[in-house]
């Protein structure tokens, strides 16, 4: 699934004129999907899973959940996409989709840890496993805390405000920010070894 959906999706318009010909592509797309058109449905797939792969990784830290996780959100997309009601773009609510699944799968495994282990979940690593990878952001963000990780890749990298990732981690909008230095704060001490 990575290599299908790392190579998919990329096209040569400029960034707004890609985006703003991407949300037309996706509108008449979901359209079709609605009225039972599979091709299109797979189609919206091979558009978005890429970013929507990427995005469960980063906050998974995990290849096999972000396979999972990007899976289950498009088959609860398929099953909503009556409910989608273009408020927003057909990405970006997908994207919000994919988001809660990991979010939810991340306090899943923080529950199960809890109620079989005992106590919190074990840190990750502060140090990559090859020294060479600490110039690797991808890897650094992997070694972060998985709270710390959710919110330093929901603002970030996704760009969402800490009101909105408040609400999607349960959390205050104190604790989200506390946990967004946290993660900067040991991001650089990563990539600064």
């Amino acid at each position: 699934m990575r290599a299908e959906c790392a190579s998919l999706g990329r096209s040569p318009l400029a960034p707004t004129a890609r985006m703003a010909a991407g949300a037309d592509v996706d509108a008449e797309l979901v359209r079709r999907a609605r009225g039972g058109e599979l091709g299109a449905f797979e189609h919206l797939y091979r558009r978005h899973c890429g970013r929507v792969y990427a995005l469960c990784l980063r906050l998974t830290a995990d290849a096999g959940s972000a396979e999972e996780l990007t899976q289950e959100a498009f088959v609860r997309a398929w099953r909503r996409l009556g409910s989608f009601r273009a408020a927003s773009s057909f990405g970006t609510w997908l994207h919000r989709l994919a988001a809660n699944l990991s979010i939810d799968a991340l306090r899943a495994r923080q529950r199960w840890h809890q109620r079989f282990i005992g106590g919190e979940l074990p840190e990750a690593s502060s140090a990559p496993a090859d020294p060479a990878a600490a110039v690797d952001l991808e890897r650094a963000i992997a070694t972060l805390p998985p709270r710390a990780r959710a919110v330093f890749v929901l603002h970030d990298v996704e760009g969402y405000r800490h009101r909105e990732i408040a609400r999607m981690c349960g959390l205050s909008v104190g604790t989200s920010k506390a946990h967004l230095h946290r993660a900067r704060r040991k991001l650089r001490e990563v990539l600064d070894r």
